[in-house]
């Protein structure tokens, strides 16, 4: 019988901790070394990997030349435009895409017919990142947040004990209850296998930077995560800036990876 995992006693022991991530790098050339200008600047802490994509190769040996704390950004909804890509994988990932973009509620409803497709696609991309970064991925989390669909959730195709992206969070009447209902209870249901950050923004929009002012600070006594796009113009200027590093010089910056060897160690 497989272990739940006490999530809850995990984050107790480890708070006050922001980690800044930039998404899809191995995508193609520029999203990976505008991702990895902001990783030397210092603005980014962790990115989330792309496999079977045009970068991937070359992603995966810049993060290993430059120590880059990389996790599996899993990919059910973009075309594979990588070389290496069976033409059945393909076209595993194009029946999910295909679903999964049908309509906004899709990704709430499980799907009988594609379990074999779930299945192969995520299995794929989890051999593939540990093909190309000698590693099995620790942390994962989606492209387009469709690793929280209710095939992936359901199937239990995550690794178990992964540290794995929860749902954005969001304050009271910025969504509706039974929107924030649901992300709850999806976020419960991960928490079972996998360990969570306590909170989880986007960076943009960037401005009013009073709003990122206030998610920084919640970094003082919680685990914050903070998804990122160095690929678009006005992330990358504002990671690249002064004022990112001054809004974070009174928190605890750390990867992921360091944030895992303290919860395995607490």
């Amino acid at each position: 019988m497989k272990r739940a995992i006490d999530n809850s006693e995990h984050l107790r022991q480890v708070t006050g901790s922001l980690i800044m991530n930039a998404d899809d790098w191995g995508r193609d050339r520029q999203t990976t070394d505008r991702a990895l200008d902001c990783v030397r600047r210092g603005s980014v802490t962790s990115v989330s990997a792309m496999v079977f994509m045009e970068d991937s190769e070359r992603a995966a040996i810049t993060a290993r030349e430059f120590g880059v704390d990389s996790g599996l950004h899993l990919n059910l909804t973009t075309p594979f435009s990588g070389r290496g890509c069976s033409s059945m994988l393909r076209e595993c990932q194009e029946k999910i895409a295909r679903y999964l973009l049908r309509h906004r509620l899709a990704q709430v409803m499980f799907h009988p017919g594609l379990t074999c497709e779930f299945e192969h696609v995520v299995k794929a991309q989890i051999d593939e990142f540990g093909r190309l970064y000698g590693r099995s991925p620790t942390r994962l989390d989606g492209h387009h947040h469709m690793h929280l669909c209710a095939n992936v959730l359901s199937q239990g195709l995550l690794p178990l004990g992964a540290i794995v992206r929860r749902n954005f969070s969001f304050a009271v009447g910025e969504k509706s209850v039974w929107n924030r209902l649901y992300r709850r209870w999806i976020d419960r249901r991960l928490a079972k296998r996998h360990r969570l950050t306590d909170y989880f923004f986007s960076l943009e929009p960037v401005e009013p930077v009073s709003r990122l002012q206030r998610i920084f600070s919640l970094a003082h006594k919680w685990v914050v995560e903070v998804e990122a796009h160095p690929v678009k113009p006005d992330e990358y200027r504002f990671l690249m800036e002064e004022a990112i590093l001054r809004l974070g010089s009174d928190v605890k910056v750390v990867s992921v990876g360091a944030l895992s060897w303290n919860r395995a160690h607490a």
